[in-house]
């Protein structure tokens, strides 16, 4: 691929996550340049995928476009991949720092998930939903990071994904019940008397209240692994963990007295953002 249409195709990843994902774009700028646009093209891959149900009308026409980037990822795509700019500068980083494309395929194979308006069965099953789609987001940069080498920080990146991903996932609460999805596993909610419908009507209750601070309490639980496991993360991967600093921000918003989970946003000030990701690693 000519030189100019790469320049390009990481352009374009930079471009889309500044605006689809400006957590992980301002959290990336602590990362040396040199590494930036990859991982940039990382999570411009993350993004592609994530809103593959936005983008369709049925579930299966999302089960085909997760199945392109699969094959992109397996070398077995039909066309010009690299007429993609995102899939372009991934598969350019893969090749640079030797990234499993397995953990990828896995990646994709997690998003299947989100198609469909399932039930999340499970704490665990959450918990493993998690791992796949952001743990691995992680542990895939921290290899960049690395240069390639294997960071040996998995554990820390295992609870760090868990941590971020449940605080996203509460924050997207509101949108969610309004698609018909239902995030919150069902043994949490079971315990606390809410079923499907009290969140996709709309309804709420006292039992969501519970279920929910049951939630951030699971995201603050994998929070303090990861402080319990900050030795085992190499200072060159720690850019990597560096949007954890916004959690804690987050969920104290979520426990505000006027907090309500169906209509309240979720979110702080950029220059908030910033100051947050700048002051402090979690």
């Amino acid at each position: 691929m000519a030189s100019e249409d790469l320049a390009f195709a990481y352009s374009h990843c930079e471009a889309l996550v500044r605006e689809a994902d400006p957590d992980r774009f301002w959290a990336s700028q602590f990362a040396p340049a040199d590494k930036r646009p990859h991982i940039h093209a990382l999570h411009a891959f993350n993004y592609e995928i994530a809103r593959v149900r936005d983008s369709v009308r049925e579930a299966v026409l999302g089960e085909i476009r997760l199945q392109w980037w699969r094959d992109a990822l397996q070398g077995e795509a039909r066309g010009d991949v690299k007429a993609n700019p995102v899939a372009a500068a991934l598969d350019d980083t893969i090749v640079k720092f030797r990234l499993p494309r397995a953990a990828l395929v896995s990646v994709i194979d997690a998003r299947i998930f989100d198609l469909y308006d399932d039930p999340m069965p499970s704490l665990n099953d959450l918990e493993g939903y998690c791992g796949e789609t952001s743990s691995s987001l992680i542990r895939l940069a921290s290899i960049i990071l690395m240069g390639g080498s294997d960071p040996g920080n998995a554990d820390a990146a295992g609870h760090a994904g868990v941590a971020y991903a449940v605080t996203g996932l509460l924050r997207a609460f509101p949108w969610h019940a309004r698609q018909g999805q239902v995030f919150l596993p069902a043994d949490i909610l079971g315990r606390h008397g809410v079923v499907r419908d009290d969140i996709v009507t709309g309804r709420g209750g006292p039992g969501l209240k519970g279920a929910l601070a049951d939630l951030r309490a699971v995201a603050r639980r994998h929070l303090d692994q990861v402080r319990t496991l900050r030795p085992t993360i190499p200072p060159d991967a720690a850019p990597a963990f560096r949007m954890l600093a916004l959690v804690e921000p987050y969920l104290r918003q979520m426990e505000r007295p006027d907090y309500d989970p169906f209509h309240s946003q979720v979110d702080l000030p950029r220059w908030r953002k910033i100051w947050a990701l700048w002051r402090k690693a979690p």
